[in-house]
């Protein structure tokens, strides 16, 4: 009998701070009740760090510069792992793809002010999460059949 493999839905989504400190969230329309980070699903063989630069860019024209991962959470309701990544904005003028997106802002986000705009609690979590950050987690990229590093992504220790 082979083994089988897991399926695991893999996420990206970025807290993004401009020069301000202020946060660019994102309202989608499948989930209008709350404001939330930009970001979506992996493409099958996509880097993580490529992935959520593309989602971000797909949903809002903003570009980014990645600091490092601030957060993994696992949903078992959705057999989803969502990794977060802490961001800074690099350039761009917001430009919402409206067939996924309803609206984007760079808001002045804090822990008194959260609860106007993010409402669903695990969101809240990742989000409260990546701003009391001070740190990242490394993420490396490797080929390992060549036994070669491709990127690292540490800017954030």
């Amino acid at each position: 009998m082979e083994k089988q493999h897991p399926k695991h839905i893999i996420a990206v989504s970025a807290y993004i701070t401009d020069d301000d400190g202020e946060v660019l969230l994102v309202r989608t329309h499948d989930r209008a009740d709350t404001w939330e980070s930009p970001g979506g699903q992996v493409e099958e063989g996509e880097p993580l760090d490529q992935a959520v630069c593309r989602e971000v860019y797909e949903e809002t024209n903003i570009e980014i510069d990645l600091i490092g991962i601030s957060g993994v959470y696992y949903s078992v309701s959705k057999n989803l792992l969502s990794v977060v990544f802490k961001a800074t904005y690099k350039c761009g003028d917001i430009d919402i793809q409206v067939d996924e997106i309803q609206d984007a802002a760079f808001i002045p986000l804090n822990e008194s002010n959260i609860n106007d705009y993010i409402t669903r609690p695990h969101m809240k979590s990742r989000t409260l999460d990546a701003m009391k950050a001070t740190h990242t987690v490394p993420y490396e990229i490797w080929d390992a059949r060549a036994q070669q590093r491709i990127g690292r992504l540490d800017k954030g220790r």
